[in-house]
Order: structure tokens, then C-alpha cells, then sequence
């Protein structure tokens, strides 16, 4: 009995958590026809008129589609010799975050809870982040990230620094132009806005001096855009060296291994 329940977990963890079988294929092309569905239902009904005439379907089909999800999430669970390592991931909270908003909706129901509730319903546009497992791009690209998280965390303490020293030069210029620099948290805020190329317009220096200093900021602005663009690039580059499969490691729920790879190197389990 042990056994043949570990082989039909491993059976449902391949189909789930893999998309290198015919069946895992399937399960995931569903999956995401399900989340476009799921996400099209939560804009068409924040339309008044579709949501007065098909109010009904609307709400059908949110059921369904949640009564779904959620088996979809048990087996999730059910499947992984780790549960927990997969409830409080990143895609577990993502999950949870899609399906529980309905079931949560049961218990609201008086007058006074009414906003809640919209906010519960809104919550359910979190399907579309469920995508994101199904984006290989995507993968790597969070893997960049996350390599060069120290390298853009030492940057942007360098762009705060800046937008200090910049924030005050230019009160120390404009101060006393009566052209909006009140402050310097007013000035940086400028400052911040202008080296983002945002440009809202309700600061905007007045003196000449002032003018070339802006000048200058939004040099400085556009150099300071490409640094961390830069830093990810790389880290891409250097992933893509590394050629990796679907396998998901059973125990720690580790995925992106080698291609070649016979245990996991997160946690050294058999693969």
C-alpha cells in the first residue's frame, strides 16, 4: 500500500509539476486557459451593465473556476513530500491568494463588510500571477534578479545618496525663487521625479542656474535608468549558459535543475 501511494503521488507530481510529459503538457495548457477565464470574469465584472445583465454566469463561473483552483492547490500539496515548503513559496501564497478570496466572501455578508468584500473580489485578479510559473522567460529572469540583488541594493543606496546632495543643491539655488523648492524633502522629491523622466511639472526651477542644474539631473537620469538594466543583462547572460529542465525536486520543491543533473542541488535528493 506504501508503495503504490508513493507511486501515484510521484505520477501527480510529474503532471502538476512538470511539463516535459504529455500529461503535464495538458494539465498546464488547461491551467492557463482556466486563469485567462478567471481573469477575464474579474474585469467584466467591474463593468456595471455586464454585471447587472450577467451577473448570474459571472458568479457560476467564479465558482467553478475557484472550486478548480482549489483542488488543483489540495493536490499541490498532496503531491510534494514538503508541503510546506510549498505552501509559504512564493507560487503557494500566489495560489492561496487566487482561490481564497471567494471562500472568504461566505463569511462577509452584512452591510457594513460590502467594501471588504469588493476587496476580497478584486484579490482574485492574483490568477493572473499564477502565469508567471508558466513563463520560462520569466524563471530566469527572476534568478537574475536575484543574483544581482546585492549589486542594484549598493546601487540604490548610491541613487539616494545623490538624490540627497542634488535635493539640496537645488533648494540651496531655488529656495528662495518661489518656485515650489519650500523644502528640501520638497526639493528631492523634485529631484527623484526629474532622474525618473516622470516630469509632473508642479515643481519646475525658475532662475537659470536652476534651469542648467536641471539640466544636468536629467543627464544624470538617464545614465542612472541603463546601470540597473546593465547589472540584470548580465545576469542573464551568464543564466543562459546554464541549460535547465522542468524537474522539480519532490522534497524541497527546488526547481531549474541541469539537464543532466541525477539530484537535486538544493537539497542532494534523488531526482
Amino acid at each position: 500500500m506504501n508503495k503504490e501511494s508513493k507511486h501515484w503521488k510521484e505520477q501527480l507530481h510529474e503532471i502538476i509539476y512538470e511539463a516535459d510529459t504529455p500529461a503535464g503538457k495538458l494539465f498546464d495548457v488547461v491551467l492557463l486557459i482556466l486563469i485567462f477565464i478567471s481573469v477575464l470574469v474579474v474585469m467584466l465584472e467591474s463593468v456595471a451593465p455586464l454585471q447587472q445583465v450577467y451577473g448570474n454566469y459571472f458568479n457560476i463561473a467564479e465558482w467553478v473556476i475557484t472550486a478548480l483552483f482549489t483542488i488543483e492547490y489540495v493536490l499541490r500539496v498532496v503531491c510534494v513530500r514538503a508541503p510546506w515548503s510549498y505552501i509559504f513559496s512564493l507560487y503557494g501564497l500566489i495560489d492561496l491568494a487566487a482561490t481564497l478570496p471567494k471562500y472568504l466572501g461566505l463569511f462577509i455578508g452584512n452591510t457594513e463588510a460590502l467594501f471588504i468584500l469588493r476587496a476580497l473580489r478584486l484579490l482574485r485578479v492574483f490568477t493572473i500571477l499564477k502565469l508567471v510559473r508558466y513563463v520560462g522567460a520569466s524563471n530566469h529572469l527572476i534568478k537574475a534578479i536575484r543574483a544581482s540583488r546585492a549589486k542594484i541594493s549598493v546601487f540604490m543606496f548610491a541613487v539616494i545618496i545623490l538624490s540627497i546632495v542634488l535635493g539640496t543643491l537645488i533648494y540651496l539655488i531655488e529656495g528662495n525663487a518661489n518656485s515650489g523648492f519650500s523644502s528640501i524633502p520638497r526639493s528631492i522629491y523634485w529631484v527623484v521625479v526629474t532622474m525618473t523622466t516622470v516630469g509632473y511639472g508642479d515643481i519646475a526651477p525658475a532662475t537659470p542656474l536652476g534651469q542648467f542644474f536641471a539640466t544636468l539631473v536629467m543627464i544624470i537620469g538617464y545614465g542612472i535608468i541603463a546601470v540597473p538594466t546593465g547589472i540584470v543583462s548580465s545576469e542573464l547572460n551568464d543564466q543562459k549558459k546554464i541549460k535547465t529542465n522542468t524537474q522539480v525536486c519532490q522534497y524541497c520543491n527546488e526547481p531549474h535543475h541541469d539537464n543532466r543533473a541525477k539530484f537535486c542541488h538544493q537539497c542532494g535528493k534523488n531526482l
